[in-house]
């Protein structure tokens, strides 16, 4: 019964990553009749499909803020209403200027989710199962990744206006996503380090774990945060002590995004239509991108906490060097005709999905102490995030004047730098409770 309430919050935070790949992923079906709608020239048809990613910089980088002062459950509640209200607004808008508008709205929702909910659900997980749990928001992200692009698929000539439909059904998991975020509790480590809720966040770590290791993590919090209050005032992300745990995130956050991951899931359609595919044929193998991307997910959530986060992505790094370099390839050889292309992207998601995809909110969620994890897993979601933002929006010039074979040749050589950045730098942190993870990086 424990664990299966444990499972029940963990579950319900991670719809918040459901929303979050169906609103980041919903624009790729629907960007081509809005360019052609509103006769978007190429800076406005490159704003338009990043502008949900410049609110997600914003949301990323202010996420901290709301998640320490009112708490996890209450920053939560405040994403779910951001994405009902920028679903039905984009749905609904009758020219430029307000579809932006409200795109960003969903963009901020997006980014508060990154920051407060893998924060949420790192807090109240036993160690064993944390990894499992957290990557469950990462599974239900490329969930709604796969449904939003079938969703697309099924919609393509739904009236006129198709891409309105497109965009307006995230209101209906919108409204399950602020409902069912009404049942359950707040963070226990949360309610130590804010409010010195002892009683109440001992009765939640008891749920998640049994009696004597709910006393034990509740004793190492009280230390941490004891430790925390001796060297006066709210600790700062930016103090020294912290600077091991703020490069990790910093530089996993960067090489999760130079994989070419967003521009990828983004421009899907436009890729395999560039690789000689026809419109219907590149939606439908978008489809097969986000079905791909679903089930390495669920087999990396399955994999995270018996073989570690660091073993992931030794494997992810090798898998998408040689992905992107076949794909790379292929555009300088010109052998594009036929699904060799597909092909290899198909690959490239499954090697993704294993690694980075389910490891890095998880790894972030863990490396930093009570004091500062929201500002920490903000800083690192800013970095996800203005990266995703910047590569999306450069994706269509990059491809026109470099070609797809530079461009991809460009992911591929920083994938050989990730590589270096996982054997050299890149703990473990698998089985090993929040607390234990701070005394081993954090310089006291």
């Amino acid at each position: 019964m424990t664990n299966k309430k444990v499972f029940f919050w963990a579950f319900t935070v991670a719809l918040g990553g459901f929303l979050f790949g169906f609103d980041t992923a919903v624009i790729s079906g629907a960007e081509k009749s809005i360019q052609q709608l509103w006769s978007l020239n190429t800076f406005e048809h490159g704003l338009t499909v990043s502008i949900a990613l410049i609110g997600t910089v914003v949301g990323s980088l202010t996420g901290a803020i709301p998640s320490d002062r009112f708490g996890r459950k209450a920053t939560l509640f405040a994403v779910a209403v951001l994405y009902l209200v920028s679903s039905v607004g984009t749905a609904m808008a009758t020219d430029w200027v307000t579809f932006l508008l409200f795109r960003f709205l969903g963009g901020i929702g997006v980014g508060i989710s990154s920051v407060a909910a893998p924060l949420y659900i790192s807090e109240i997980s036993p160690a064993r199962s944390r990894g499992r749990l957290v990557a469950m928001f990462q599974f239900n992200v490329v969930f709604g990744i796969l449904v939003a692009y079938l969703s697309n698929y099924l919609l393509v000539g739904f009236g006129e206006n198709d891409w309105r439909w497109m965009l307006g059904v995230q209101a209906f998991p919108s409204v399950v996503f602020l409902v069912a975020i009404l049942f359950v509790p707040e963070s226990p480590r949360w309610l130590i380090t804010n409010k010195g809720e002892f009683k109440e966040a001992q009765r939640i770590l008891s749920v998640a774990n049994d009696e004597s290791e709910a006393k034990k993590i509740l004793s190492d919090i009280l230390l941490s945060a004891e430790s925390s209050s001796k060297e006066g005032g709210k600790p700062s992300i930016f103090s020294t002590q912290y600077k091991l745990p703020v490069l990790l995130a910093l530089l996993f956050a960067f090489f999760n995004q130079v994989s070419g991951i967003n521009a990828i899931i983004y421009y899907a359609p436009r890729i395999f239509e560039m690789a000689g595919l026809g419109k219907s044929s590149a939606l439908l193998s978008s489809a097969g991108i986000g079905l791909i991307n679903f089930c390495f997910t669920l087999l990396a959530i399955n994999l995270i906490d018996r073989f570690g986060r660091r073993t992931l992505m030794f494997i992810g790094s090798f898998g998408l060097i040689i992905t992107l370099g076949l794909v790379a390839w292929a555009f300088y050889s010109g052998n594009l005709g036929g699904y060799s292309v597909p092909i290899y992207l198909f690959v490239y998601i499954a090697f993704f999905a294993l690694s980075q995809g389910a490891v890095i909110w998880v790894f972030i969620s863990e490396i930093f102490p009570n004091q500062v994890r929201a500002a920490g897993q903000s800083m690192g979601s800013f970095m996800h995030w203005l990266l995703a933002a910047i590569i999306a929006f450069t994706f269509p010039y990059f491809t026109e004047t470099l070609g797809g074979g530079n461009t991809f040749m460009i992911f591929c050589g920083m994938m050989i730098l990730q590589l270096l950045f996982v054997w050299k730098m890149m703990p473990e942190t698998k089985g090993t409770s929040l607390e234990q993870i701070e005394k081993t990086l954090i310089i006291h």
